[in-house]
């Protein structure tokens, strides 16, 4: 691998050597050539064991990953919709990357509120008047 560090946010970056490629045959577009080269790339990223990634990123990573992460935290990516290499090389480094991005994104916590007073019995009016409305429309009864 080169030995320029893969861009991810402002302060995660990613080392190339932490990435394991491998080259399988693939399936689909490319006539008789998908059965002489190896064009489908997987991608293989520890992210459990990874230095690049805070902590906190790991775990959202690897929740995020879903079925893609194995039980050790390794996250598994195929591409195989390109007739090059390299093109489905980069597609499952960006796939990657925007999963790192998406795990990187802090969710805000949720603060529950209450209710506020004048709330509750504005809502207590209108269910009221709701009733009213629906009980004028009953009729009285079978009464001859």
């Amino acid at each position: 691998m080169s030995d320029q560090r893969i861009p991810v946010t402002g302060r995660i970056s990613l080392d190339p050597d932490e990435l394991e490629m491998t080259f399988i045959r693939a399936s689909g577009p490319g006539g008789q050539n998908v059965n002489k080269v190896s064009t489908s790339v997987q991608l293989r990223f520890n992210a459990a064991a990874s230095p690049s990634l805070p902590f906190e990123v790991k775990e959202r990573l690897i929740r995020l990953a879903g079925k893609r992460a194995t039980k050790d935290g390794v996250i598994v990516f195929t591409a195989n919709e390109y007739r090059s290499q390299d093109r489905n090389r980069e597609v499952a480094i960006q796939r990657l990357v925007d999963l790192i991005v998406q795990a990187a994104f802090v969710p805000k916590k949720r603060v529950a509120t209450k209710a506020t007073r004048s709330s509750k019995e504005r809502h207590l009016k209108t269910k009221k008047h709701r009733a009213g409305i629906k009980a004028g429309r009953r009729s009285g009864g079978w009464s001859d």
